[in-house]
């Protein structure tokens, strides 16, 4: 039987990603570091989706590694998506977003960066890559549209 194209690629680069809200009501966001991609921009924090891993596995790995918490990927909800409509080389990145609740430990920002909390105005004042300006507007506003009457 023929191989498809699609068993070889993905043809996107995969990223899982964390709002993290605190028992207040806050949320955690990460500021980049200058020297990287989008330095100095806030985004969600996780990362790249390895080959192995699915989302939720990735986004538990990738929050151990970057802010020193553990969670479990059971504990996770989805909450949006968002995807690069035109790319500039490389591959178009999709990015999966989790709402994260219940995690152990004190997040800190272990690889460079810095680290907050806010409130969904504070976060839409926030200077952010376009797809973390996509997923707070999906997370903070629809969630708000969806509890009008």
């Amino acid at each position: 039987m023929a191989e498809k194209n699609s068993d070889n690629a993905r043809g996107f680069l995969a990223v899982s990603a964390g709002a993290l809200q605190r028992s207040d009501g806050l949320w955690l966001m990460h500021q980049r570091p200058l020297h990287k991609d989008h330095g100095g921009l806030w985004e969600f924090p996780g990362g790249k989706v390895e080959d192995y891993e699915k989302p939720a596995e990735s986004l538990v790995r990738e929050l151990r590694e970057e802010l020193g918490i553990t969670l479990r990927a059971a504990d996770l909800g989805p909450a949006a998506f968002a995807e690069e409509s035109e790319v500039t080389g490389g591959v178009p990145i999709v990015i999966l977003l989790y709402i994260v609740r219940v995690w152990k430990g004190e997040p800190r920002a272990l690889e460079g960066g810095r680290i907050d909390w806010f409130d969904p105005e504070g976060i839409a004042r926030l200077a952010k890559p376009p797809l973390d300006s996509e997923l707070a507007g999906r997370l903070f506003v629809d969630r708000a549209a969806a509890t009008l009457p």
